[in-house]
């Protein structure tokens, strides 16, 4: 997929040659950052629903041609790699159940299928977590595509998107790009609402904006 080599969809070197997410970063929301700090100005002054957002990898290069193969093109076998990688990159969080973000019902019916949901359950069983539908869509009509918005309107959009059913202890969200941060928060605000104590987000990939914190340049938005 990254390579265009015959073989598997996702050859050893084009695998290791994906954008990995190390330190330093944000701890709160693992914005890449020139040292490490516990706010960044991408979330700094901002009411997050989660206690901290974690990636594998950067949503650029060839990570972004794999995850259009694994989201448009129906390879449903990549959600195995995608969360092969998530663990070798991310330490297993100490949640009691993994919940994902749901599916609007018409793009499911598109794809036939949820890369979140896979990616959530492949997650489960490598870290022997209970997996379960806790969210679903609110009865508010379909969404519009995130894609393309503004962060203002990537809000508004998503803004009582969820409803979730009565759930305790520490949730683990899982969906498969942190773009904004806007649907995992508005999914997470809505699982505290129903009683979760504290909401920790792992994506496969997360969207770089602007420069590392503390340098010249940008302020990431």
């Amino acid at each position: 997929m990254c390579c265009g080599a015959r073989g598997r969809e996702l050859c050893g070197a084009c695998r290791a040659g994906l954008p990995r997410l190390d330190p330093p970063f944000c701890r709160r929301c693992s914005a890449p950052t020139a040292w490490p700090v516990e706010r960044c100005r991408e979330c700094s002054g901002k009411r997050l629903a989660f206690s901290r957002a974690r990636a594998a990898v950067a949503y650029e290069g060839s990570t972004r041609q794999l995850i259009s193969a694994w989201k448009e093109r129906g390879l449903r076998r990549l959600a195995a790699e995608a969360a092969a990688l998530v663990a070798e990159t991310v330490d297993r969080p100490d949640a009691d159940v993994i919940a994902f973000v749901p599916a609007d019902a018409g793009r499911r019916l598109d794809r036939g299928y949820h890369p979140a949901e896979a990616l959530a359950g492949e997650l489960a069983r490598i870290w022997a977590l209970p997996c379960a539908p806790i969210l679903r869509r609110a009865a508010r009509g379909r969404s519009r595509r995130q894609r393309g918005l503004s962060l203002a309107e990537r809000r508004r959009n998503v803004h009582g998107a969820f409803a979730a059913e009565p759930v305790a202890g520490a949730v683990l969200l899982v969906d498969d790009v942190y773009t904004s941060g806007a649907t995992v928060d508005e999914a997470a605000a809505e699982l505290r609402r129903s009683g979760a104590a504290s909401v920790e987000v792992v994506t496969f990939a997360r969207a770089l904006r602007g420069h590392r914190a503390g340098t010249t340049g940008p302020v990431p938005r």
